[in-house]
């Protein structure tokens, strides 16, 4: 026994002998002494085995699940879209996840970190690793833990293994608000982190962070789940750089990819409100890799309008808001504008849905890499958002 246990253990007999009138036989002193340190012992025990790490499976029902995952395996959930997230309460002081990356094209996948509401960074996952320990020296308390697939389909999936801690707890049940948020790069948060590495170095998506995109931002100020359906390039008519895929072509699909033997089940997640922003890669001028013709306006409406009617009919009591660009200026902003309010205008007057509504950003945001908005850019867009969103859903 420790110094401190063998004066507790001398300090009990003192008093037992001074409670019996020091009349205790030295054979029950004795019988005293080991039952005390055995009562120490197993005390010892319990503290320390409240510190035992355990692995808990991801089917375990104190984990919440958000986004375009695919649970055919839910031994093994498949993380797709930017922005899945899980998230769970756990016991301790560290904990450790874990995560197998798919590696599609030998690309990888970052991952966002926050414990109490508090954002703590990206882990970069490695093709041979699977253990990762995201939170450590924090006080032996309960937590709140959120890990968010920051990098996007395109990537590849990450398989979610399981958590390692001593003990995980439910969240606590609130009506969460829900919102989807569907669009391209910039809702993808392409180009807005450059914590690791800075612009035209490394991989195209070496900045990319969901979790920190106006979405999300929007999404956790409200009080509401997140729901990215996003893809970099991705247009309503055509890709930044290609004929396609287009965003109807790929919504349906769990991966955002044309490959159809995985189609999402649009009754797992039944948004509120749903934000679009389309728009920007239609204008691409492409990089001269095949003829790009001029935007057609009366194709580019059409398509829109198909895919907004496509929208209400899965989501028929949801809120949808079509949103301006962020990247374009000029002439091509307001062209897209007029667009827009083509589609608007259509709905609410030929369809009967006033349950629709254009929402068109003050200013251009291209502070970050190859023109995009970065972190703080990201978050004035939540700020202009935010008001409006409030205002068209009635929240507070």
């Amino acid at each position: 026994m420790r110094k401190q246990q063998r004066l507790s253990v001398m300090k009990f007999v003192t008093i037992c002998a001074i409670n019996q009138n020091m009349s205790i036989p030295g054979d029950k002193v004795k019988l005293l002494i080991v039952l005390f340190a055995l009562c120490v012992f197993f005390s010892d025990c319990r503290r320390k085995s409240s510190k035992h790490l355990t692995l808990f499976a991801p089917e375990n029902n104190n984990i919440k699940y958000t986004g375009r995952i695919d649970f055919k395996n839910p031994q093994r959930p498949r993380l797709a879209g930017a922005g899945s997230y899980f998230k769970f309460k756990f016991r301790g002081s560290s904990c450790n996840v874990f995560l197998k990356d798919q590696n599609l094209y030998d690309n990888f996948n970052y991952f966002s970190i926050a414990v109490d509401g508090k954002y703590l960074g990206r882990i970069r996952l490695k093709k041979n690793k699977t253990k990762y320990q995201v939170v450590k020296n924090l006080r032996d308390t309960v937590h709140t833990l959120l890990v968010c697939k920051a990098t996007e389909a395109q990537n590849g999936y990450v398989e979610f293994l399981g958590i390692l801690c001593s003990e995980i707890m439910p969240l606590e049940k609130t009506d969460m608000r829900k919102i989807e948020f569907i669009g391209n790069s910039i809702t993808c948060g392409m180009g807005l982190d450059m914590s690791d590495l800075q612009c035209d170095s490394g991989e195209w998506f070496d900045q990319h962070n969901a979790y920190l995109a106006y979405g999300p931002v929007v999404a956790r100020e409200l009080n509401a789940n997140w729901f990215l359906s996003s893809v970099s390039g991705i247009g309503i008519t055509r890709f930044w750089n290609s004929p396609g895929p287009t965003m109807p072509e790929v919504y349906y699909n769990t991966y955002l990819s044309t490959d159809t033997s995985s189609l999402w089940d649009i009754n797992t997640y039944i948004p509120d409100l749903v934000s679009i922003c389309l728009g920007t890669n239609d204008f691409s001028d492409g990089d001269g890799s095949y003829e790009r013709p001029e935007l057609d306006s009366a194709e580019f409406v059409s398509a829109y309008i198909r895919f907004v009617g496509s929208i209400r009919d899965q989501y028929p009591y949801a809120q949808i808001c079509c949103l301006t660009s962020p990247m374009l200026e000029g002439e091509k902003n307001i062209r897209l504008k007029n667009y827009l309010s083509a589609v608007i205008t259509y709905m609410q007057d030929v369809k009967n849905d006033n349950m629709i509504q254009m929402f068109s950003f003050s200013r251009s945001y291209v502070s970050g890499c190859d023109y995009h908005p970065d972190k703080e850019d990201h978050r004035k867009m939540a700020e202009e958002l935010l008001p409006f969103f409030k205002q068209i859903m009635k929240w507070k």
